[in-house]
């Protein structure tokens, strides 16, 4: 044998016992990727800036955001994280709402006066009795076939309700529900509450209204909810907005905010860079702070 096919050998030998002894190295698997902002539309660059603009609205906010928003007239539609459950906190009032008007509806009657003073208090005040009033004569398993009927499917209706798990796309469902024609709700219980809405106390009318254009009517409806078992605030918002023939609708939801403000300027951030991509030649409305403290009470909540 040569030389030279001794030396070969001798070449892949020692090439096959450094693999054995040292394998390659594997490269690391990706980072899983973060919820994004995704929005369309019919309009022309519309996508492209409410894209970039709620993106910059969350740079650096604490917690969880839950983002879905509507606007019929231009075709367009945001979303991020919208499949998030959060505790709902008080927006499991305009679901106890839209059940109410359900079953009223398919069952052609009209509402008691007695149904009327409690959906008036609970909306317009928040008011955590009248829920519970309300809840209680409708029963959860009612409320439970209504969001089944609606199409929110990841909502998850609890006896304890403001446990009740929520999503930003289903909060546009059942807002879709309260401003578009359907078989569900009639026009005119549609009409009535977007009315009561429309009358939320000024205290409790900060959130996705923050940067409203001037004259729009503003339908809104607000939550929070501070958990003992993490001392963090649940904060939400969800609103419809009506002016120079249209109407269009979004959905906040915030968890993982230290403190209650925290999770109203995590909304009220996003809820400007909507208006105003949506609304850039018209003037924005003033902004109505919120008080220094919560006025809500939510049940006690572990």
């Amino acid at each position: 044998m040569t030389q030279h096919h001794i030396s070969r050998r001798a070449v892949t030998a020692a090439v096959a016992a450094a693999a054995v002894a040292a394998p390659l190295a594997m490269a690391e698997p990706a980072a899983a990727a973060g919820p994004k902002v995704v929005c369309t539309s019919g309009k022309s660059g519309l996508a492209a800036k409410l894209t970039k603009d709620i993106t910059a609205s969350l740079r650096g906010r604490a917690g969880y955001t839950g983002i879905a928003f509507n606007d019929p007239a231009t075709k367009t539609t945001c979303t991020y994280d919208a499949d998030r459950q959060f505790d709902s906190a008080s927006i499991f009032k305009p679901i106890v709402l839209g059940t109410l008007l359900w079953d009223a509806d398919r069952n052609k009657r009209s509402l008691t006066s007695r149904e009327k003073a409690l959906a008036k208090k609970m909306i317009t005040e928040s008011d955590n009795d009248s829920t519970t009033e309300l809840r209680n004569r409708l029963t959860t398993a009612k409320i439970k076939a209504f969001t089944k009927a609606a199409g929110m499917t990841r909502t998850l209706p609890n006896q304890t309700w403001g446990t009740t798990q929520i999503t930003a796309r289903d909060e546009q469902k059942l807002l879709s529900l309260l401003t578009t024609g359907n078989k569900l709700i009639t026009d005119k219980s549609r009409a009535y509450a977007l009315d009561l809405m429309n009358k939320v106390i000024p205290s409790q009318r900060w959130g996705t209204p923050a940067g409203a254009p001037k004259g729009t009517k503003v339908h809104v409806k607000n939550g929070w909810l501070q958990r003992s078992k993490d001392g963090l605030w649940r904060v939400h918002s969800i609103g419809a907005f009506s002016g120079g023939g249209r109407t269009y609708t979004l959905s906040v939801l915030t968890h993982g905010n230290r403190t209650w403000q925290g999770g109203i300027d995590t909304i009220q951030a996003v809820a400007r860079a909507v208006h105003r991509d949506l609304n850039p030649a018209v003037k924005s409305s003033m902004l109505i702070a919120p008080p220094a403290h919560p006025q809500e009470v939510m049940p006690p909540q572990s």
